[in-house]
């Protein structure tokens, strides 16, 4: 995660959810072995692996409960739409958590993308590597300048992490009205999925002595199996 050394870190709670961490990483460690092949040009492996994954989809409950409830929702059929989504909900509690968020509080409003990195994971050694884009859009008549962070990250085993930590990528940028500002970091997690939340400290510069406030990064997902979308 964005400056680990600069960042208090506090454990909070654990709890097990073992079946569906055991099938996502299985599905990455397919994912990736293919990537591999693919790459080595052991096309035949790759074909092979592509058709195990398929395979994987039809039958992983949250994947399949996901594509059922996408086509519930085209076709109408809004009651077997609320029977996939509560099974969903049942199954694993944060499946139809999105793996984006946008939230405003005082006319700071904070849009955030994640995505997962098979590049910089290791499945087989339960490491997983997920980037996340944030977009910080000041549509308030005043400016601000971003103080602090604070993430409260959750992984598939119920375990949560808070980390502080001064500004972001190194810097406390100043945000005029009506103007952004963007960054790009990223966060290793333990387990395929996840869950990431938060706030940044902020404070109006055009008083002097004005008091800081907290800005809400609203939760969102950290998924080898993404949301199906690609919408930032």
């Amino acid at each position: 995660m964005e400056g680990v050394k600069d960042q208090v870190r506090v454990r909070v709670q654990t709890k097990v959810r073992v079946p569906f961490l055991s099938r996502s990483q299985t599905y990455a460690m397919l994912k990736q072995r293919m990537e591999v092949a693919a790459q080595s040009e052991d096309y035949e492996e790759a074909a092979r692996l592509r058709d195990s994954l398929k395979s994987f989809e039809e039958v992983e409950p949250v994947l399949r409960l996901r594509r059922l409830l996408k086509e519930a929702v085209a076709d109408e059929r809004f009651e077997d739409a609320t029977r996939y989504r509560d099974e969903l909900k049942e199954i694993v509690p944060d499946s139809l958590l999105k793996c984006s968020s946008d939230a405003t509080t005082l006319g700071i409003r904070v849009k955030v993308r994640s995505v997962y990195i098979e590049g910089r994971s290791q499945p087989s050694k339960g490491q997983y590597f997920f980037a996340y884009r944030i977009r910080i859009t000041n549509t308030s008549d005043r400016p601000v300048q971003l103080l602090r962070r604070h993430w409260i990250i959750t992984d598939a085993n119920g375990k949560t992490e808070n980390f502080w930590g001064v500004g972001v990528i190194g810097e406390q940028p100043v945000i005029l009205p009506r103007t952004g500002f963007e960054y790009s970091s990223a966060c290793p997690l333990c387990t395929p999925n996840g869950r990431m939340e938060g706030d940044f400290e902020m404070k109006h510069i055009d008083k002097v002595d004005s008091l800081s406030f907290n800005v809400a990064i609203a939760p969102f997902s950290l998924s080898i199996l993404g949301d199906g979308s690609d919408a930032f």
